[in-house]
């Protein structure tokens, strides 16, 4: 989509204030931002309903575009891109929602159209026991689906630990935010957001200089449902905007998740009556959730081709020799004593296997009696 193309539709979205409803009739009926400019005053004929206040408005675009101009200033100098509605780059799931963004500004390097894309909410005062799910979730999954792209909301509690655990993890990981992109909000979470960009990206629908009001928060959320194929809920108090998510999500036909918690646990009271309601499906683990998505076969295909790369590049080990491999591969080092028991193979006959596998040069013995597959 070319410059000229963008600085309208940004100035169409200033034209039309809070009401992106309207901006999006106007958009999606015209074909764009310049068409909107160039049908200004005969825009009672796209949109009889278009109030008196915005005939009146859209008749004087100087003020929308030189700030639609000092815009895409700000996006030149800081490598930010704007995806206009209809683009390639715009994350199409969302455009499919009926009340998406007609423009979203982005910093990253993380594709948005990946084949599988997930967000996980939840409160800011997530428990240890929310931390763990997501610690163990997200790990799991990583080993299941290894192309998914992570999303959430850079907040306080479930959102940053999404983040960070996706960032450990090697998944990208982007976070949809309710402000501008001139700052980071919360300032603790700037270091994570940093990292996020070589690895995932930041997304927003706001132009810079807005604050992060309450009311941003709420309508962040239909970007966090709306661009996924599904929503994960892991802690929630009986109200929250996790689950708003969810409901904004269910409203797109989309999936929804939740992990149950303990009866009484204020901080499960939110999943748990979801589930209960049938608002959200259980689950319990990563498998669970790739068995309820239909992904099987992308774990079916991970093994798959993490045997066959197994083979190609050590093909000369004996059967013995390979299965160690394959133990050091799901489980990483692993001390002499914990070896032998996986592998079921004695000690003393172990130990020969292991220092023949360190001659071809397939792994090392580590300080303290661990051994490390070289890949």
């Amino acid at each position: 989509m070319n410059d000229q193309e963008v600085l309208y539709t940004i100035a169409l979205t200033r034209m039309t204030g809070f009401n992106y409803q309207t901006a999006l009739q106007l958009y999606q009926e015209l074909g764009g931002g310049l068409a909107v400019y160039e049908h200004r005053n005969d825009i009672r004929e796209v949109c009889p309903d278009c109030s008196e206040r915005l005939v009146a408005a859209l008749q004087d675009w100087s003020l929308a575009l030189a700030r639609a101009e000092q815009e895409m200033a700000f996006m030149q100098k800081h490598h930010i891109r704007a995806f206009c509605l209809g683009c390639d780059d715009y994350p199409q799931r969302l455009a499919e929602t009926p009340d998406a963004p007609i423009v979203l500004y982005y910093m990253g390097s993380a594709e948005l159209n990946q084949q599988r894309v997930v967000n996980i909410v939840g409160t800011r005062r997530c428990t240890t026991y929310g931390r763990d799910l997501i610690h163990r979730f997200v790990a799991d999954l990583r080993t299941l689906c290894p192309e998914v792209l992570i999303v959430s909301g850079l907040a306080y509690g479930i959102d940053i630990c999404a983040h960070r655990e996706a960032l450990s993890n090697g998944y990208e990981t982007v976070a949809v935010l309710a402000h501008g992109l001139d700052e980071i909000y919360p300032q603790q979470h700037r270091e994570t957001a940093k990292e996020m960009l070589r690895q995932g990206g930041l997304l927003t629908e706001y132009m810079t200089e807005t604050r992060a009001d309450k009311m941003n928060f709420v309508k962040r959320n239909r970007i966090v449902a709306g661009m996924t194929d599904a929503t994960i809920l892991v802690e929630s108090a009986a109200k929250g905007g996790g689950l708003i998510t969810c409901s904004i999500a269910q409203s797109y036909d989309r999936a929804v998740f939740a992990f149950p918690g303990a009866v009484g646990n204020p901080y499960s009271e939110g999943c748990n009556n979801l589930i209960r309601d049938n608002g959200a499906a259980l689950i319990t683990s990563a498998q669970d959730f790739v068995n309820a998505m239909g992904w099987q076969s992308d774990a079916t295909r991970t093994k798959a081709e993490a045997d066959g790369i197994e083979r190609q590049i050590f093909p000369e080990l004996s059967e013995e020799q390979q299965q160690i491999v394959r133990i050091l591969n799901e489980t990483g080092d692993l001390q002499l004593n914990i070896l032998s028991v996986k592998s079921n193979i004695p000690i003393g006959r172990l130990t020969a296997i292991l220092f023949e596998m360190e001659m071809k040069g397939v792994l090392r013995p580590l300080a303290g009696g661990s051994y490390h597959l070289l890949k």
